[in-house]
């Protein structure tokens, strides 16, 4: 229906302080004039964050590479994009929101993976299949997740992170703002959580007390003369937890009894999906092709038209018509749509 729009959505630092829906903005590469015309347009999202991927003609007299007479493919102009908040007006050319690619509307009426509700704004893993859950779904497992301290460190990308809840390999967030659903309290404990695991990777410990997890780096054994207090450790600067440095238990006198051991499995103890409702939760190439290859037709000829690719501004095709129009509105194609929804 014309009442949904798609749209980019970002995280605006400031003065927001949230996540907003965002426009998507291009400028030259080299001088940074907005006075540019692209020789494509994007069709996904790899297209606007990585460089060099689409040329432009830039309108920019001074612009070095424009006005050069030589022909190397070097001195040819790159796009480059970056997005604004679509909720306060823009405070200057510096003035830009972090895209956050993984969150999407659901135009495809994908069910969460988790509740399996349909909800207009989604989240979709990296994973192969594209997993789908609902915002709400999304930030319960991160609250889980975090009571649990079971974020996972991408040692590859070096990001505190989590994967696809149904188990997928390759499929960590790597932005970590898509975090900031969480609210602000929640978000610094991820933070310092993050910053806790180079603790680990320094020798240190981390307090076993229950939603405290401080990074501890406690003192060389060889620099301690007796081994009871070689064994106590206090928790200074969190919760002031005493415990022993062996078992991680309190601090006791004497041998460590058992260890009682913790899960680390991927759903956690408070967060799971059925793995029936995770097949129907794909944002997956069967669907795409489903939506990309639909018809519809052009609003000033009526012509059908196909959309095969992932670009929103359709050219009718009808010889003598030529028409430039937004796929999703229906409707001549504008700055508007280009800001909200070139691609998708």
């Amino acid at each position: 229906p014309r009442g949904k729009r798609a749209h980019f959505y970002v995280y605006c630092s400031a003065p927001c302080k949230s996540i907003q829906t965002g426009k998507l903005r291009v400028r030259c590469s080299s001088c940074g004039s907005g006075a540019v015309t692209v020789d494509r347009d994007p069709q996904s999202w790899p297209d606007v964050l990585q460089p060099n991927r689409i040329t432009v003609h830039c309108e920019n007299d001074s612009c070095e590479r424009s006005s050069s007479s030589t022909a190397a493919e070097s001195l040819v102009p790159y796009a480059q994009f970056y997005f604004k908040c679509a909720n306060h007006p823009s405070r200057g050319e510096s003035d830009e929101a972090i895209p956050l690619y993984h969150i999407r509307p659901n135009l495809r009426k994908i069910p969460c993976l988790a509740c399996t509700d349909v909800k207009d704004v989604v989240l979709v893993f990296p994973c192969e299949a594209a997993h789908v859950t609902c915002l709400d779904c999304f930030k319960d497992y991160c609250i889980v997740k975090l009571g649990e301290r079971h974020f996972d460190f991408d040692e590859s990308n070096g990001y505190y992170t989590l994967p696809c809840p149904a188990g997928c390999a390759n499929s960590y967030i790597r932005e970590v703002h898509h975090f900031r659903l969480l609210d602000q309290h929640q978000y610094e404990q991820y933070q310092r959580f993050g910053a806790e695991e180079f603790v680990l990777r320094a020798g240190g410990i981390l307090c076993p007390q229950p939603d405290c997890g401080m990074g501890l780096i406690p003192p060389d054994p060889k620099d301690v003369l007796n081994e009871e207090e070689c064994r106590k450790i206090q928790c200074i600067g969190g919760c002031n937890y005493v415990f022993c440095r062996r078992c991680l238990n309190g601090y006791h006198v004497g041998d460590c009894g058992e260890v009682q051991q913790t899960s680390s499995s991927a759903q956690g103890k408070g967060y799971s999906v059925d793995p029936d409702r995770v097949k129907d939760a794909k944002w997956d190439e069967a669907s795409k092709r489903t939506i990309q290859k639909s018809t519809k037709p052009c609003p000033k000829c009526r012509t059908p038209t196909e959309r095969d690719g992932g670009c929103m501004h359709i050219v009718c095709t009808r010889a003598g018509c030529g028409f430039q129009w937004c796929w999703v509105c229906q409707t001549p194609w504008t700055r508007e749509c280009m800001g909200n929804h070139w691609f998708g």
